[in-house]
């Protein structure tokens, strides 16, 4: 029996999961594109797996009709939203995902972003580097309100930690209407009134931004906005725009809505910027547990089926 595994770092740290899945009789297949795959080649990867450790490439209605054989779809990572789920309960595909894993590296992330941001270390670097000496004037983290848009795992890690350094923090999640600790506001309030906005929330449906043209001009003057979640969750071209104008401070964005983001992008440009190629994972022992979480999960769902 062959299972493909489509995230393109797998085992990278710790052989044990690769040792569970061949253990169990498994033979394995593997992305060699070095990125995420897209529909088209998701399809012809899956072809003859009966299970799949799946990173973010497209997962498909058209994926699944082509791949009748498939069983089971484990997920290494937290988000579901490159699986068609009601396609996969139509055929009876198990899904699973790894959703504790992340949540602190992707917290510590968000965090480290935020000091950065708030002291313009990134930019003060950037100028070093260039033969620059210029002491430029950044602000305190402590005191400030924190506005997190998604009260998921991750987005209550993230407010455990920016209060932990004295913020107010605030939410808006449309499906979390009461945290213990934390105060719920409606999106308007959150983002008129937050120092901080961060981003942990899945993307709408529909595919349009969280933070459109309205959203984004609806920002306190000067505040920081850090998206460490999806792609796209900010309108990237009004953001730029934004930041150009000095109505935000700054930004940083860990994801894109096209990845890689290309070095000539806007983006890129713009000096009060931090951009990470999408590595809010990427600590070693999350993506570890990550991965055997990921293995487990699979096994679990594919040796009942199998026998």
């Amino acid at each position: 029996m062959q299972i493909g595994i489509s995230t393109t770092s797998f085992a990278e740290y710790d052989d044990e999961p690769l040792r569970l899945l061949r253990g169990a009789g498994f033979e394995i297949s593997r992305n060699s594109a070095g990125r995420a795959l897209t529909e088209d080649e998701a399809l012809e990867f899956l072809h003859g797996c009966v299970g799949v450790i799946a990173g973010t490439e497209p997962l498909s209605a058209k994926v699944m009709e082509a791949n009748p054989q498939l069983v089971a779809i484990s997920r290494c990572g937290s988000g579901l939203d490159n699986v068609d789920l009601e396609a996969a309960k139509k055929r009876g595909l198990i899904v699973k995902n790894t959703p504790n894993a992340p949540a602190a590296a992707v917290a510590e992330l968000t965090l480290g972003l935020a000091l950065n941001l708030a002291r313009k270390v990134c930019w003060m670097d950037r100028e070093m580097r260039a033969g620059r000496w210029k002491k430029r004037m950044g602000g305190l983290i402590a005191g400030k309100r924190s506005g997190i848009i998604g009260f998921g795992r991750i987005g209550r890690k993230v407010a455990e930690y920016f209060s932990a350094l004295g913020c107010e923090v605030v939410f808006y999640d449309p499906f979390v209407l009461a945290a213990e600790n934390f105060r719920r506001v409606e999106l308007d309030d959150l983002l008129a009134s937050s120092d901080i906005v961060t981003l942990h929330c899945p993307p709408r449906p529909d595919g349009r931004p969280v933070l459109g043209e309205a959203e984004l001009g609806a920002m306190k003057a000067g505040a920081l906005l850090i998206n460490a979640a999806r792609g796209g969750l900010a309108d990237e071209q009004t953001l730029c725009a934004c930041l150009r104008s000095g109505a935000l401070a700054g930004a940083a964005l860990d994801v894109f809505s096209r990845e890689p983001y290309p070095a000539d992008g806007e983006l890129a440009s713009l000096p009060n910027v931090i951009l990470t190629p999408h590595i809010g994972a990427y600590a070693v022992e999350t993506r570890v547990g990550m991965e055997i979480e990921s293995a487990r999960n699979l096994l679990i769902a594919l040796v009942p089926s199998i026998a």
